[in-house]
């Protein structure tokens, strides 16, 4: 790869593409493209020397996919990549990191036979300073992934076990599967970036770590503007490589300037960020752009808030596949594209369904106005290991996602998946209600659904799955002159109580209807399936429209969420097919999902 011209640089990068939006400097290159790739079915080979690459694979999609040009579904525990590259001229003291954005399972990385990174998990990013393994010439990277696919005690979501994808899984995610890039650094730079914001104290949190070259009187220079206008440019000492400091911004008082600056669906007001970080003889080390919002979000008595009002939440269930690409969107205007079809089908928020989005969807989010429910991909087995590693690998998509203002709630746990035997093993209720109080130590700021689904024991708000497909039953179900601790210990949708035994505390909490519909369209029914079938578009749009009229009008509900947004393999219950084609005027389902 031929080092960059500076006019091949990233004038605005947050907006060009750039792999990590929050924290985005100039100087990054991609590493997506053509590389060397082998299969290594039982993970024979443990060395970049022993491996006899065969063929190309085009990252970052993974090798399973047809867009990947290797298109093998089968079994195989690991396989191997590797490429060559430029290095760019580093002045002195400056650092190359080598950037994954995921990697699904187990990552081992060389660098000119040099061992640089090693990292489990297969939604977390990961990088390693590779500056010291450079040597003159082309420069070699090797990946090994390791990915068991029988392996159930790990995350991983909607990934099928069984050969063929069957009932409601999909063809499995191996090696790379998020871009892979190389970003020149100072050799004292800022590392980690997180905001918060808070609307009773109208300010902005900022909590900064610099990493590198230790060095005495750093200084932080932080300027913030929104709508053309700068509201804050401050100069912070650094204490110990780190700032945390609250930004107090002027109050404008009245409401309707207060509105012009409040991040919201319908107005997804950003605030550009601009970070200088200076040395103690006056020299600058590093420059980094950002953004963040002020935006609050919430849950009093039974209502949703967003920016202390009671908001209705609409979304709808997205499980972020590609029919050529997988869990990889084809492109950056791809997932800019899922956010403008979401809001067009009149939802004002998406539940990503078993999968820690790729953090341009979320940017995509933050720019256009899309809340984001996130949530953690299960494990389907109850272990000590599974226990370590999907609570730290929860840690670790929280930390990089926290800053995002469309994430307006986490969901470590969906219908008992990886915790089976919840309403009888004492051990598996303290694990989910031990992460629901994990997740809420580490951000307080947004409500926690402890187990979306069913059989609750510790949750923010009550989050229901019914596939009923009638929709007078639905009314019915949850008519809300009933008490809710009445409707919470009779109803039983998919067989399963709402609350456990013993946790009868959510009456006075939001309830949510957070899966329904799932009614299906498809011109090959004898291959797909969907919770309920409909032979015409007409009847789908007949169907949809008495549901939603029904789901719209349950006073007891704050909000729901219907499945879902496209077709997923063989799942063909979508407002849109797989290839993001609606099935109805995109008008029409608008007025269905607002209940008009």
């Amino acid at each position: 790869m031929p080092e960059p011209t500076p006019d091949a640089l990233h004038p605005d990068p947050a907006a060009h593409g750039y792999p990590r939006p929050q924290l985005a400097r100039s100087d990054w290159w991609s590493l997506n493209g053509r590389w060397e790739f082998a299969l290594d079915p039982d993970a024979a080979w443990g060395a970049p020397e022993q491996v006899t690459f065969d063929r190309e694979i085009v990252v970052p999609f993974a090798p399973e996919t047809p867009a990947s040009g290797v298109g093998f579904t089968g079994f195989f525990v690991a396989c191997w990549y590797r490429r060559t590259f430029e290095a760019p001229r580093l002045a002195a003291g400056e650092r190359l990191h080598l950037h994954f954005g995921a990697l699904d399972y187990i990552a081992t990385v060389w660098v000119n036979g040099v061992l640089v990174a090693r990292h489990e998990g297969g939604y977390s990013p990961f990088h390693a300073d590779i500056t010291d393994a450079l040597r003159d010439g082309p420069q070699v990277v090797v990946v090994r992934a390791e990915d068991d696919p029988h392996d159930l005690a790990k995350p991983r979501g909607k990934q099928d076990w069984q050969l063929e994808p069957h009932s409601i899984w999909y063809p499995r995610t191996s090696g790379i599967w998020q871009t892979v890039w190389l970003e020149k650094v100072p050799a004292t730079h800022i590392a980690d970036l997180r905001w918060s914001s808070s609307l009773e104290h109208w300010e902005i949190g900022l909590d900064l770590l610099v990493a590198g070259e230790r060095r005495d009187g750093l200084r932080v220079k932080v300027r913030l503007t929104a709508n053309g206008r700068v509201i804050a440019d401050d100069t912070y000492e650094l204490l110990g490589g780190e700032v945390h400091r609250r930004i107090a911004l002027s109050d404008p008082g009245i409401d309707d300037y207060r509105n012009e600056l409040l991040w919201s669906p319908d107005r997804p007001t950003l605030i550009d960020a601009e970070l200088q970080l200076w040395g103690g003889r006056g020299e600058r080390l590093d420059l980094v752009e950002s953004y963040c919002a002020i935006r609050q979000v919430g849950v009093q008595g039974d209502r949703f808030l967003l920016n202390a009002r009671p908001y209705y939440l609409r979304l709808v269930l997205d499980q972020g596949y590609w029919r050529e690409t997988g869990l990889t969107a084809p492109s950056d205007a791809a997932l800019r594209r899922d956010v403008v079809l979401a809001k067009s089908l009149g939802f004002n928020g998406v539940r990503k369904h078993q999968k820690i989005e790729d953090p341009r969807f979320l940017y995509w989010a933050d720019k256009l106005g899309l809340l984001v429910w996130e949530e953690m991909p299960s494990a389907y087995r109850f272990t000590r290991r599974s226990i370590e590693r999907l609570t730290r690998q929860w840690m670790e998509a929280m930390s990089r996602d926290t800053s995002h203002p469309c994430i307006v709630a986490w969901v470590p746990f969906n219908e008992s998946w990886g915790v089976p035997d919840l309403p009888t093993m004492p051990e598996q209720r303290h694990w989910v209600a031990s992460l629901y109080h994990l997740t809420n130590t580490l951000d307080t700021s947004r409500p926690v659904v402890g187990n979306d689904g069913w059989e609750s024991v510790a949750t923010d708000i009550m989050a229901i799955h019914d596939y009923d497909h009638r929709p007078d039953r639905i009314a019915k179900r949850y008519h809300s002159d009933e008490d809710l601790p009445r409707i919470l210990e009779r109803e039983r949708p998919g067989g399963r109580r709402l609350v456990v035994e013993g946790h009868t505390e959510h009456t006075s909490i939001p309830v949510m209807l957070t899966e329904f519909g799932g009614i299906a369209y498809h011109p090959d029914p004898d291959r797909t399936w969907g919770y309920s079938r409909t032979e015409t578009t007409e009847e789908l749009e007949q169907r949809y429209r008495a549901l939603l009229d029904v789901v719209n009008r349950v006073g007891l509900f704050a909000g729901f969420c219907y499945t879902q947004f496209t077709d997923t393999y063989q799942e063909a219950n979508g407002l849109l097919t797989m290839d993001r084609q609606p099935k109805l005027p995109l008008d029409v389902v608008w007025h269905a999902t607002r209940g008009e």
